[in-house]
């Protein structure tokens, strides 16, 4: 007797795909890590010029394969592959996953049932004023003037709307190409790419 078919909520093909975007995106961060860090040591307000490149591999899954958690998966494995080369061990994974969730929150608040564009810059936008509001104390926002506070806050927005504008040109690129086709979910209501 033929058993029924399984249907797996992570088909092996959508885990490599995945796997392949958080390794890239972690050879990506790994340098990235280290020019914020100097950043840090030298011109700390312009550090977050490239913060946004953390988001980056969490909407190219997103856009990709508009599948649940992948965003997250992706930010996991992207902070796994840079905690040999960090100094902030495995911190990176934390990190990583932290900023994923925030790519993936517009579309966890309505159950993963649409894929619209404008989802992601909310998501990139949400992270881009949250962050400087979380990192207030550890920038010292407080002691600096208000035009620095504003523009530590447009750098971080601009940054992470930039990276997310990269990211769906990137994830739009490999959809032509054919990566990601038979994992995708594609067709279903409200999955528009463009809306």
């Amino acid at each position: 007797m033929n058993a029924p078919a399984v249907r797996r909520r992570f088909p092996t093909a959508l885990l490599l795909i995945c796997a392949a975007i958080g390794v890239a995106g972690g050879l990506l961060l790994a340098p990235a890590n280290w020019l914020s860090t100097g950043l840090l040591a030298t011109v700390p307000l312009f550090s977050v010029a490239i913060a946004g490149l953390w988001i980056l591999p969490a909407v190219i899954a997103l856009r990709l394969l508009r599948r649940p958690l992948v965003g997250i998966l992706v930010g996991v494995i992207s902070g796994l592959v840079i905690v040999p080369f960090s100094g902030y061990g495995f911190m990176s994974v934390v990190t990583n996953a932290s900023w994923a969730l925030f790519a993936e929150l517009p579309f966890l608040v309505v159950l993963w049932r649409f894929w619209r564009t404008w989802m992601h810059y909310a998501g990139a936008a949400l992270l881009g004023l949250t962050y400087p509001v979380f990192a207030w104390a550890f920038f010292d926002l407080g002691s600096v003037g208000l035009w620095a506070q504003i523009g530590f806050f447009a750098l971080t927005l601009a940054s992470c709307l930039a990276a997310t504008a990269v990211g769906i040109l990137i994830a739009d690129r490999l959809r032509a190409a054919g990566v990601g086709r038979t994992v995708s979910r594609t067709g279903t209501a409200g999955s528009s790419l463009h809306g």
